[in-house]
């Protein structure tokens, strides 16, 4: 019998945390939320330390970096809306990473929405809402009045069409990872040729791996190059209209790329690991779920309903780095030091027993859920994931006549690191369907896409892991 991960040496640390830790010197004994004992079930590991330590948990990850881990529901609510106490600016740091450390990249500071407070957040966002809606105003006026939608509805087609015929495939390789990448991709102006090695190195960035820094670094200067296009050549897209706004700030050029730059890698990043992982989990509650099934095919459930319980049981970022305390302050009875991380718990939040004593129980109405966060910094993207995966789902119902599982439901695995979750795999059959006759390009206006670099140039190097 194999000793459970909440019990493993390598996850409860008998000598406590490391030396330098603010909770060392507190003699408070954490945990270790990395490693293959815990993430071959973190949902175990997360109820234990709720169990040993209440709603907030002192934890150490990877690199022996400590952290409190927050899992009450109340608790989380509470830190994402009181950014003067718990700031997203990892200046505020306590500590120094070391050179190389994976968590980089999760929290190197950068003139970022997602990393700023205050005035500065709401400049920085309100360039890229605007971007968003400014797009997607022009596209709905281009393209008879559905927008972005129309676009995911043909794509969605396109891909389906490479294995409708075949009678097999499987859902995550050749849709769920695909569709979210390539309708992001095209909204920036890339070109689609760079979706198969971004769809590695996107995972990569945020999964806490050792070659995360690399796998970053790698997106960022593909998107500088796209900028420096956009720069010289506008085009339809959300990068050309980040510029526009940011030349009415009047920024240095060097400071306007960089700015350009690191939002587009924001918004690609997080835009494909909420939505890919959304698509993916949905689809393998309609196939393997009875009571789901059934509740869809009766009426009972409507397709967002549907996409709004995998948001409450199945959340994309089941963890999110991270929070800094500005001041010393308690905290579900703990007390957090001026500069000590915390890292929110979005899964563990969702089934908080408090506010979800019966898990089997439907959250249909209910979309209180933290799976987008809330506060200042909610997701501003959550309705263009929803809307990637209501219409993708839709398009696969109505091409693929019995689909169902090829594989028994146990053997449909899923992998989580620190702040990703995703499924391997989702092998699914159905009725053979011939290749649709007389489809079109893609509906709208089209993007100026940037080109694929010739050999020699820097990008290429940046979309491979060698």
């Amino acid at each position: 019998m194999t000793t459970p991960p909440y019990e493993h040496p390598h996850f409860a640390s008998k000598s406590g945390p490391p030396p330098g830790c603010p909770a060392h010197a507190r003699g408070i004994e954490s945990a270790r939320l990395y490693g293959p004992e815990v993430e071959a079930d973190y949902t175990a590991a997360e109820e234990a330390l709720r169990k040993r330590f209440g709603p907030v948990a002192p934890v150490t990850l990877q690199g022996d970096v400590p952290a409190w881990l927050i899992l009450g529901y109340r608790e989380n609510l509470e830190v994402m809306r009181n950014p003067s106490l718990f700031t997203r600016d990892s200046r505020h740091w306590n500590i120094q990473l070391d050179e190389g450390s994976p968590l980089a990249p999760l929290t190197a500071w950068q003139p970022l929405t997602n990393l700023t407070d205050g005035e500065e957040h709401t400049r920085l966002r309100a360039a890229v809402t605007q971007s968003l809606a400014n797009f997607s105003s022009r596209q709905e006026s281009e393209s008879g009045g559905h927008g972005v939608h129309r676009y995911v509805v043909w794509r969605s087609h396109q891909l389906i069409d490479q294995f409708a015929a075949r009678g097999s495939a499987d859902l995550i390789s050749e849709f769920a990872d695909l569709l979210p990448l390539r309708v992001i991709s095209r909204l920036l102006g890339l070109s689609e040729a760079h979706v198969p090695a971004l769809v590695d190195s996107v995972r990569d960035t945020i999964s806490g791996s050792a070659t995360a820094v690399t796998s970053s670094e790698q997106i960022t200067r593909l998107l500088y190059d796209l900028v420096a296009l956009k720069r010289e050549v506008p085009g339809h897209d959300i990068t050309s209209r980040l510029i526009t706004h940011k030349l009415g700030e009047r920024l240095g050029e060097e400071h306007l790329r960089q700015e350009v730059a690191e939002h587009l890698r924001m918004l690609l990043t997080a835009t494909h690991s909420t939505t890919a992982p959304l698509l993916g989990s949905t689809l393998r509650m309609s196939l393997s779920d009875r009571r789901f099934r059934g509740h869809l095919a009766g009426g009972q459930m409507t397709l967002p309903t549907a996409v709004e319980q995998v948001l409450w049981d199945s959340p994309p970022f089941p963890r999110l780095v991270g929070r800094w305390a500005t001041a010393d302050t308690d905290l579900a009875e703990q007390r957090i030091r001026k500069g000590d991380l915390l890292v929110h718990g979005l899964a563990a939040a969702n089934r908080d027993p408090k506010i979800r004593p019966d898990l089997d129980e439907p959250m249909h109405g209910n979309n209180a859920h933290l799976s987008f966060s809330a506060g200042p910094h909610e997701c501003p993207g959550k309705n263009l994931a929803r809307g990637i995966v209501s219409a993708g789902i839709d398009v696969l119902q109505e091409r693929l006549e019995g689909l169902r599982l090829a594989v028994p439901t146990s053997e449909v695995h899923e992998s989580q690191a620190l702040m990703s979750r995703h499924l391997d795999r989702l092998p699914v059959t159905f009725t053979p369907r011939p290749h649709r006759a007389g489809v079109g390009g893609p509906p709208g206006a089209q993007p100026q896409h940037a080109p694929i670099p010739q050999s020699g140039t820097a990008t290429p190097h940046a979309l491979s892991h060698g």
